[in-house]
Protein backbone atom coordinates (compact mmCIF):
# COMPACT_ATOMS: atom_id res chain seq x y z
CA UNK A 1 0.00 0.00 0.00
CA UNK A 2 2.69 2.26 0.68
CA UNK A 3 4.65 1.75 -2.37
CA UNK A 4 1.32 2.43 -4.58
CA UNK A 5 0.88 5.51 -2.53
CA UNK A 6 4.54 6.88 -3.16
CA UNK A 7 3.93 6.65 -7.12
CA UNK A 8 0.84 8.00 -6.85
CA UNK A 9 2.04 11.16 -5.88
CA UNK A 10 5.13 10.90 -8.33
CA UNK A 11 3.17 12.46 -10.69
CA UNK A 12 1.55 14.94 -8.42
CA UNK A 13 3.37 18.61 -7.09
CA UNK A 14 2.81 18.83 -3.00
CA UNK A 15 1.93 21.65 -1.68
CA UNK A 16 2.41 23.36 1.68
CA UNK A 17 0.84 26.73 3.28
CA UNK A 18 2.63 29.08 5.56
CA UNK A 19 0.15 31.78 6.79
CA UNK A 20 0.14 34.18 9.55
CA UNK A 21 2.68 34.92 12.05
CA UNK A 22 5.68 32.07 12.23
CA UNK A 23 6.09 30.26 15.55
CA UNK A 24 6.34 27.06 17.23
CA UNK A 25 3.27 25.56 16.03
CA UNK A 26 4.13 26.75 12.56
CA UNK A 27 7.69 25.22 12.50
CA UNK A 28 6.28 22.05 13.98
CA UNK A 29 3.97 21.64 11.24
CA UNK A 30 5.81 22.16 8.23
CA UNK A 31 8.92 20.57 9.50
CA UNK A 32 6.45 17.84 9.45
CA UNK A 33 4.71 18.19 6.23
CA UNK A 34 8.33 19.09 4.44
CA UNK A 35 9.50 15.20 5.72
CA UNK A 36 5.88 13.94 3.99
CA UNK A 37 6.79 15.77 0.66
CA UNK A 38 10.54 13.74 0.94
CA UNK A 39 8.95 10.62 2.35
CA UNK A 40 6.55 10.15 -0.59
CA UNK A 41 8.64 11.10 -3.39
CA UNK A 42 7.29 13.79 -4.43
CA UNK A 43 9.05 15.49 -7.19
CA UNK A 44 8.09 19.00 -6.44
CA UNK A 45 6.65 21.82 -3.96
CA UNK A 46 4.90 24.19 -3.83
CA UNK A 47 5.56 26.73 -0.83
CA UNK A 48 2.68 29.00 -0.61
CA UNK A 49 3.79 31.97 1.90
CA UNK A 50 1.31 34.26 3.24
CA UNK A 51 3.45 35.45 6.37
CA UNK A 52 4.40 39.33 7.77
CA UNK A 53 7.63 36.60 9.69
CA UNK A 54 7.72 35.96 13.13
CA UNK A 55 10.32 34.18 15.63
CA UNK A 56 14.14 34.00 14.42
CA UNK A 57 14.82 30.61 15.30
CA UNK A 58 11.68 28.78 13.86
CA UNK A 59 11.95 30.59 10.57
CA UNK A 60 15.75 29.32 10.90
CA UNK A 61 14.79 25.50 10.97
CA UNK A 62 12.23 25.68 8.37
CA UNK A 63 14.91 27.35 5.73
CA UNK A 64 17.36 24.90 6.48
CA UNK A 65 14.81 21.67 6.10
CA UNK A 66 13.84 23.60 2.68
CA UNK A 67 17.75 23.70 1.61
CA UNK A 68 18.14 19.71 2.76
CA UNK A 69 15.09 19.28 0.86
CA UNK A 70 15.64 20.83 -2.32
CA UNK A 71 18.78 18.16 -2.45
CA UNK A 72 15.76 16.11 -3.78
CA UNK A 73 12.73 17.69 -4.64
CA UNK A 74 12.17 20.77 -6.82
CA UNK A 75 10.83 24.01 -4.55
CA UNK A 76 8.78 27.01 -5.85
CA UNK A 77 7.75 29.26 -3.39
CA UNK A 78 5.02 31.41 -4.34
CA UNK A 79 4.41 34.92 -2.27
CA UNK A 80 0.93 36.20 -1.43
CA UNK A 81 -0.16 38.87 -0.33
CA UNK A 82 1.97 39.71 2.18
CA UNK A 83 5.46 37.43 2.44
CA UNK A 84 7.51 39.49 4.92
CA UNK A 85 10.87 39.67 6.72
CA UNK A 86 10.83 36.01 8.25
CA UNK A 87 8.03 34.96 5.27
CA UNK A 88 11.15 36.23 2.71
CA UNK A 89 14.06 34.20 5.20
CA UNK A 90 11.58 31.22 4.45
CA UNK A 91 11.25 31.72 0.77
CA UNK A 92 14.66 32.45 -0.06
CA UNK A 93 15.45 28.21 1.07
CA UNK A 94 13.40 27.70 -2.18
CA UNK A 95 14.97 27.10 -5.79
CA UNK A 96 12.84 30.12 -6.75
CA UNK A 97 10.38 32.74 -6.18
CA UNK A 98 6.89 33.82 -7.89
CA UNK A 99 5.39 36.69 -6.63
CA UNK A 100 2.09 38.94 -7.42
CA UNK A 101 3.46 42.34 -8.20
CA UNK A 102 1.45 43.50 -5.69
CA UNK A 103 2.53 41.74 -2.67
CA UNK A 104 4.17 43.32 0.15
CA UNK A 105 7.49 41.62 0.82
CA UNK A 106 10.23 42.65 2.38
CA UNK A 107 11.03 44.18 6.10
CA UNK A 108 14.57 42.20 6.12
CA UNK A 109 15.85 43.44 9.84
CA UNK A 110 15.22 42.38 13.61
CA UNK A 111 12.57 43.92 15.93
CA UNK A 112 12.54 43.54 19.90
CA UNK A 113 9.64 45.30 21.78
CA UNK A 114 9.52 45.92 25.28
CA UNK A 115 6.90 47.71 27.12
CA UNK A 116 7.38 50.09 29.79
CA UNK A 117 4.30 50.81 32.66
CA UNK A 118 6.42 51.94 34.98
CA UNK A 119 4.54 55.55 35.17
CA UNK A 120 0.69 53.32 35.28
CA UNK A 121 2.07 51.16 38.04
CA UNK A 122 3.44 54.44 39.71
CA UNK A 123 -0.08 55.68 39.76
CA UNK A 124 -1.78 52.86 40.66
CA UNK A 125 0.22 52.02 43.72
CA UNK A 126 1.80 48.81 42.42
CA UNK A 127 5.68 48.18 42.29
CA UNK A 128 7.95 44.69 42.66
CA UNK A 129 10.34 43.50 44.52
CA UNK A 130 13.08 41.75 42.44
CA UNK A 131 15.83 39.45 43.31
CA UNK A 132 17.71 38.19 40.77
CA UNK A 133 21.34 36.25 40.15
CA UNK A 134 23.09 38.73 37.82
CA UNK A 135 22.58 42.31 36.50
CA UNK A 136 20.95 41.83 33.47
CA UNK A 137 18.80 38.76 34.56
CA UNK A 138 15.71 40.59 34.39
CA UNK A 139 16.68 42.96 31.24
CA UNK A 140 13.57 44.37 29.40
CA UNK A 141 11.42 44.22 32.84
CA UNK A 142 8.04 46.09 31.65
CA UNK A 143 8.32 48.44 35.46
CA UNK A 144 11.34 50.50 34.99
CA UNK A 145 13.48 51.92 31.84
CA UNK A 146 16.31 50.00 30.27
CA UNK A 147 19.71 51.34 31.66
CA UNK A 148 22.53 52.23 28.60
CA UNK A 149 24.38 49.06 29.57
CA UNK A 150 21.34 47.12 28.60
CA UNK A 151 20.64 48.75 25.38
CA UNK A 152 24.12 47.97 24.78
CA UNK A 153 23.75 44.28 25.19
CA UNK A 154 20.51 44.18 23.27
CA UNK A 155 21.64 46.17 20.35
CA UNK A 156 24.25 43.47 19.92
CA UNK A 157 21.67 40.95 20.17
CA UNK A 158 19.98 42.15 17.43
CA UNK A 159 22.85 43.01 15.17
CA UNK A 160 23.99 39.75 15.40
CA UNK A 161 20.65 38.33 14.27
CA UNK A 162 20.45 41.21 11.50
CA UNK A 163 23.90 39.40 10.29
CA UNK A 164 22.62 35.96 10.09
CA UNK A 165 19.59 37.52 8.11
CA UNK A 166 21.65 39.50 5.54
CA UNK A 167 23.85 36.21 4.62
CA UNK A 168 21.16 33.92 4.37
CA UNK A 169 19.39 36.27 1.82
CA UNK A 170 22.21 36.60 -0.10
CA UNK A 171 23.59 32.76 -0.55
CA UNK A 172 19.55 32.17 -0.67
CA UNK A 173 19.05 34.62 -4.16
CA UNK A 174 23.01 34.82 -4.52
CA UNK A 175 23.38 38.50 -4.23
CA UNK A 176 26.69 39.93 -2.39
CA UNK A 177 25.83 40.72 1.38
CA UNK A 178 26.78 44.42 0.85
CA UNK A 179 23.91 44.11 -1.94
CA UNK A 180 21.49 42.74 0.23
CA UNK A 181 22.31 45.41 2.87
CA UNK A 182 21.38 48.13 0.53
CA UNK A 183 18.02 47.58 1.19
CA UNK A 184 17.36 45.25 3.92
CA UNK A 185 16.93 48.09 6.42
CA UNK A 186 13.49 47.31 7.39
CA UNK A 187 11.48 48.74 4.36
CA UNK A 188 9.11 47.20 2.64
CA UNK A 189 8.45 46.61 -1.11
CA UNK A 190 6.27 45.44 -3.71
CA UNK A 191 6.59 42.11 -5.62
CA UNK A 192 7.81 44.44 -8.33
CA UNK A 193 9.79 46.37 -6.41
CA UNK A 194 11.60 43.05 -5.39
CA UNK A 195 12.08 41.44 -8.75
CA UNK A 196 14.04 44.36 -9.57
CA UNK A 197 16.38 44.21 -6.14
CA UNK A 198 16.73 40.41 -7.08
CA UNK A 199 14.48 38.80 -4.01
CA UNK A 200 12.08 37.10 -7.07
CA UNK A 201 12.25 35.56 -9.93
CA UNK A 202 9.13 36.28 -11.72
CA UNK A 203 5.97 37.84 -11.06
CA UNK A 204 2.82 36.12 -11.27
CA UNK A 205 -0.12 34.03 -9.40
CA UNK A 206 0.19 31.33 -7.58
CA UNK A 207 -1.15 28.83 -10.40
CA UNK A 208 1.78 30.30 -12.35
CA UNK A 209 4.02 28.85 -9.73
CA UNK A 210 2.16 25.45 -10.14
CA UNK A 211 3.00 25.48 -13.84
CA UNK A 212 6.48 26.17 -13.52
CA UNK A 213 7.13 23.78 -10.32
CA UNK A 214 5.65 21.23 -13.25
CA UNK A 215 8.16 22.08 -15.10
CA UNK A 216 11.02 21.63 -13.62
CA UNK A 217 9.98 18.40 -12.10
CA UNK A 218 9.41 17.45 -16.05
CA UNK A 219 5.80 17.04 -15.74
CA UNK A 220 3.25 18.18 -18.13
CA UNK A 221 2.01 21.89 -16.49
CA UNK A 222 -1.81 21.78 -17.96
CA UNK A 223 -2.71 18.44 -16.02
CA UNK A 224 -0.25 17.72 -13.41
CA UNK A 225 -2.66 18.08 -9.49
CA UNK A 226 -1.48 19.80 -6.59
CA UNK A 227 -1.87 16.95 -2.90
CA UNK A 228 -2.14 20.09 -0.07
CA UNK A 229 -0.64 18.67 2.85
CA UNK A 230 -3.58 20.28 5.46
CA UNK A 231 -2.32 20.67 8.71
CA UNK A 232 -5.36 18.62 11.75
CA UNK A 233 -7.64 21.04 13.00
CA UNK A 234 -6.80 22.01 17.05
CA UNK A 235 -9.25 20.37 19.32
CA UNK A 236 -10.56 24.23 20.23
CA UNK A 237 -11.15 25.03 16.77
CA UNK A 238 -13.10 22.05 16.88
CA UNK A 239 -15.02 22.30 19.72
CA UNK A 240 -14.68 25.92 21.26
CA UNK A 241 -17.77 27.99 20.44
CA UNK A 242 -16.30 30.13 17.63
CA UNK A 243 -12.74 28.31 17.92
CA UNK A 244 -10.54 29.23 15.02
CA UNK A 245 -6.97 27.55 14.66
CA UNK A 246 -5.77 31.43 13.41
CA UNK A 247 -7.07 33.60 16.43
CA UNK A 248 -5.53 30.28 18.94
CA UNK A 249 -2.04 30.58 17.19
CA UNK A 250 -1.83 34.45 16.96
CA UNK A 251 -2.46 34.33 20.90
CA UNK A 252 0.16 31.53 21.30
CA UNK A 253 2.68 33.46 19.23
CA UNK A 254 1.99 37.06 21.40
CA UNK A 255 2.35 34.75 24.98
CA UNK A 256 5.47 32.66 23.51
CA UNK A 257 7.13 35.49 22.20
CA UNK A 258 6.92 38.38 24.37
CA UNK A 259 10.52 40.15 25.00
CA UNK A 260 11.86 37.74 21.58
CA UNK A 261 13.40 39.46 18.94
CA UNK A 262 11.48 38.81 15.91
CA UNK A 263 11.98 38.70 12.00
CA UNK A 264 8.34 39.82 11.27
CA UNK A 265 6.94 43.30 9.91
CA UNK A 266 5.06 45.66 12.67
CA UNK A 267 3.21 47.20 10.21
Amino acid sequence: MLGFLKRKFRKKIARIEITGAIGSSTRTRVLEALEFVEEQKFPALLLRIDSPGGTVGDSQEIYDALKRLREKVKVVASFGNISASGGVYIGVGADYIVSNPGTITGSIGVILRGNNIEKLLDKIGVSFKVIKSGAYKDILAFDREITPEERVILQSLIDTSYDQFVNTVAEGRKLSPATVRSFADGRVFTGEQALALGLVDRLGTEEDARKWAAELAGLDPKNTKVFTIKPPKSFAAKFLPGGSDNAIARFQFEMETSGMPLWMWQG
